[in-house]
């Protein structure tokens, strides 16, 4: 019976949820370091044993914990977690204990999106033209040759945090006046790429790509971090095998291989040009976010955190044929305060009720969230794309969230 480690920051909802799939899992024993207190699992108590660290991205305190787990619970078989930024930590701390698992190297090139990016140009796949500048004169250099707009970001960033866009050189020269980019601090540069963006979803065991799903955002992600009163949704076209999508599915494997992934899920973020041609933005060794695993589950009708915890213990990983078209719909709060309405939920169920699959409705009276997601969420499904389409998009042009 295999001892297997899930590393966390907070036992948040979408932390705990990843717990409870692995813990359910027959002839598994489940060890859990986080930040928190154990009592945020006592729902779980006597099926996980716990570690507290005070930072799980020291790869020294993750040690530490792996080892006083094992001295407890006998021989630790994995360490994982969903956490990006914790990748590199724990991948350190596997190869300290000789477990088995992705490399440093490896973790590496996803983390450092200006490395990945070289690695991905170097084997001749499609992705945005970039510099990791040292200095302003490299951003400014970078800026005139490849022109405006262009897109600025950390080089270990991770869903769209801390990540802009500068269309002219004024704009530039602010912003680097502001917060100039410095060899210990690098700020990552990239040609701003115009089309749809969409999402590339692969599980990969023991170096296999053994599955894949993808997405279409409407808008792209930029345009709603920059924008946070914007609706937005995702859908999970029902035709992930059609050929339209060939060449994605060719470069997502290949870029696979490049970076090193040998079992997990990864969340590749990429653009169709209007031209037709496509362009990988980046790459995260993790499970997608903004409620896509559901969107997964309810595509195929299973559990894909317990189907992605059963790979990351087992090795292993089974799904059914894909059934549906799915789509989430984000609910944003408009104008300032807290929030004191939500409109148009009515005509929504009217229309598109007998289609959803799940949701969560703002709260009356709470501060609104600073993250993308929003502040609440309806999820639709249909065995028709085009149908969930025009449902997400009739949502988020219909519901709206009173502030006050």
């Amino acid at each position: 019976m295999p001892f297997a480690i899930f590393v966390a920051p907070q036992v948040s909802d979408n932390a705990f949820g990843m717990i409870e799939a692995a813990a359910s899992l027959p002839d598994v024993r489940l060890g859990v370091i986080t930040h928190d207190l154990a009592d945020k699992l006592r729902h779980l108590e006597g099926r996980v044993a716990h570690w507290r660290v005070s930072n799980v991205l020291d790869a020294q305190q993750l040690l530490w914990a792996t080892r006083e787990l094992q001295a407890r619970n006998g021989t630790v078989d994995r360490l994982y977690g969903a956490f990006e930024q914790a990748q590199e930590p724990l991948a350190a701390a596997r190869e300290a204990l000789g477990i088995a698992g992705m490399s440093v190297s490896a973790a590496t090139n996803f983390r450092d999106k200006a490395r990945m990016k070289t690695l991905l140009r170097g084997s001749g796949l499609p992705c945005a033209r970039h510099r990791l500048a040292g200095s302003a004169d490299d951003a400014v250099a970078f800026a005139e040759h490849s022109g405006f707009p262009l897109v600025v970001k950390p080089p270990t960033g991770a869903g769209a945090i801390a990540t802009f866009r500068v269309d002219n050189m004024a704009q530039l020269l602010g912003a680097l006046a502001g917060s100039p980019p410095s060899q210990q601090q690098p700020v990552l540069f990239e040609e701003f790429i115009v089309g749809e963006e969409h999402s590339f979803e692969t599980m990969t065991v023991n170096g296999t790509h053994v599955w894949h799903s993808l997405t279409h955002y409407y808008p792209t992600p930029l345009t709603v971090v920059e924008n946070k009163w914007i609706q937005w949704s995702v859908v999970l076209p029902r035709e992930v095998d059609d050929a339209s999508y060939d060449d994605i599915r060719a470069a997502a494997r290949k870029a696979l291989d490049v970076l090193g992934m040998t079992t997990g899920i990864s969340h590749m973020e990429w653009f169709r040009r209007k031209d037709g041609t496509i362009a990988i933005s980046e790459v995260a060794a993790r499970p997608p976010g903004a409620q896509i695993t559901t969107l997964m589950s309810r595509a195929h009708e299973f559990d894909f955190l317990q189907e992605w915890s059963r790979a990351m213990i087992f090795g292993q990983f089974n799904v059914p044929e894909r059934k549906y078209a799915v789509g989430a719909a984000y609910l944003r709060g408009q104008g300032e305060g807290r929030i004191t309405a939500v409109h148009g939920l009515e005509d929504i169920q009217r229309e598109f009720g007998n289609m959803v699959v799940d949701f969560k409705m703002p709260a009356i009276g709470a501060t609104p969230s600073t993250s993308y997601e929003g502040d609440g969420f309806i999820i639709v499904r249909d065995e028709s794309t085009e149908h969930v389409e025009k449902a997400v998009l009739k949502i988020v042009g219909t519901v709206r969230v009173e502030l006050g």
